[in-house]
């Protein structure tokens, strides 16, 4: 990890990146809470909240992964915390105008949108400024950081919920982002990297070529069977991330917790986190002794089984506690979903497959999320939905298994080939020339 650092753009990046997350965290659970309380026969209102950080990749996905091969990746990073802060504010006068609830919903709807060409302009640049072989130990890193939000994230959003209310909240957003793009700002990328296909005029810019490159995104994704087979499993875990975004707080406040909810969803998150952080330590020694597609497909039925476990719970400590065993499994798969897409994907098609890869996800999840908001509690019940994630992820795993083996087995095969042919070819110009 030392080794990363090293690199002061990474470390850069890097942390402009964890600034942000973390203060977007942060104002996202209080913001939660804050509806929760206040309108509490109203469940609704926090999963349409929730709605608004994933319903935006159906409109900008045609965009964002052009935007991220065509322009300037710094900039495009850089301006998107810029444009958030200034949404920040906006939101933190609505609220405190006591506005009407929708205008923030589409305040958080805009704020969303422009956070959605931030990823693919930032993983784009990690994958041009680090080597093959940290790639891995890059995902892994994250994963530890995905622990510490979580770890940290809830529980000081419940902390500046109860102490300064949802104003201060959501202003330690505004605060977050003007730190990320300030260390942007100073960000030095080389060329290449912020610029690999070449300097383009957004003038130049037509429905046309953005539909062109987005089917050309596709089309590189079809044309290589293993991308294809890993990324057919994020239909059903945008659906999975769907119900988990809301589904422990809707535990806590209406079955295990009641009034005492924000203690134990804080608590949930504590669990995570440290199980992520635990999870990232082990998947670090898997990931470098097992095949990358074993890790994913053992420790995706784990989860299953351990979600199982969490409808079956009766208490919010054995909730807990399958929280943290289920984070165990889940950190792992986490670290070589990461690692693995980089090594499959050419960088100058990095956006282009992002843009097909949130778009996926995303619109299993708000549909998700929408079906839990005029479902909930009348039809769906929280026991129903988590015995639904377990029977998701365990369908996923059938798929992996049934398609991954296969297709890391064939494009060994033919990297195996490649080797052997090019002596051959070497010895044979080699012979040319002699002659």
């Amino acid at each position: 990890m030392i080794e990363l650092f090293r690199n002061r753009t990474f470390a850069r990046l890097f942390f402009a990146t964890v600034c942000s997350q973390l203060a977007a965290t942060i104002g996202m659970m209080a913001f939660a809470f804050y509806l929760l309380d206040r309108f509490s026969s109203q469940p609704a209102y926090a999963t349409v909240a929730e709605m608004m950080y994933s319903a935006p990749t159906l409109l900008v996905f045609l965009f964002v992964g052009v935007f991220a091969d065509r322009f300037d990746r710094k900039r495009i990073a850089e301006n998107s915390l810029w444009i958030r802060a200034g949404l920040s504010a906006l939101i933190v006068g609505a609220i405190a105008s006591d506005v009407w609830i929708p205008m923030i919903f589409l305040l958080l709807f805009l704020r969303s949108a422009v956070t959605k060409f931030y990823y693919p302009a930032e993983s784009a640049m990690l994958q041009g400024i680090l080597h093959d072989s940290q790639y891995v130990r890059a995902a892994g890193l994250n994963q530890s950081i995905m622990g510490v939000f979580m770890l940290f994230g809830t529980g000081l959003g419940a902390l500046v919920y109860h102490s300064v209310g949802v104003l201060g909240a959501v202003t330690v957003d505004l605060i977050g982002f003007l730190i990320g793009a300030l260390l942007l700002r100073g960000l030095r990328v080389p060329e290449a990297v912020r610029l690999p296909n070449g300097r383009s005029r957004l003038s130049s810019l037509r429905l046309p070529s953005v539909w062109g490159d987005f089917r050309e995104g596709l089309r590189y994704i079809l044309s290589r069977k293993l991308l294809a087979s890993l990324l057919a499993g994020f239909i059903l875990f945008g659906l999975i991330n769907g119900c988990f975004a809301m589904l422990p707080m809707l535990t806590m406040k209406y079955k295990l917790a009641g009034e005492n909810y924000p203690f134990y969803v804080s608590m949930f998150s504590v669990f995570m986190g440290v199980g992520f952080l635990v999870g990232s330590t082990i998947g670090s020694v898997l990931v470098g002794k097992f095949a990358l597609h074993k890790v994913i497909i053992a420790c995706m039925s784990a989860a299953a089984v351990c979600v199982f476990g969490l409808g079956w719970s009766t208490s919010p400590w054995a909730y807990l506690a399958f929280t943290f065993v289920a984070a165990l499994f889940l950190a792992p798969f986490n670290i070589a979903i990461g690692g693995w897409l980089p090594k499959l994907v050419a960088p100058e098609k990095m956006g282009r497959v992002n843009a097909w890869i949130d778009p996926i996800m995303m619109a299993g999840q708000t549909l998700m999320l929408g079906l839990i908001a005029w479902l909930f509690p009348s039809l769906f019940s929280v026991e129903g939905l988590h015995l639904f994630i377990g029977a998701l992820l365990l369908v996923a795993a059938a798929i992996y298994l049934a398609t991954l083996p296969r297709f890391v087995r064939e494009e060994e095969r033919e990297a195996a080939s490649a080797v052997a042919a090019a002596p051959a070819a070497a010895a044979a110009g080699s012979t040319a020339v002699s002659g």
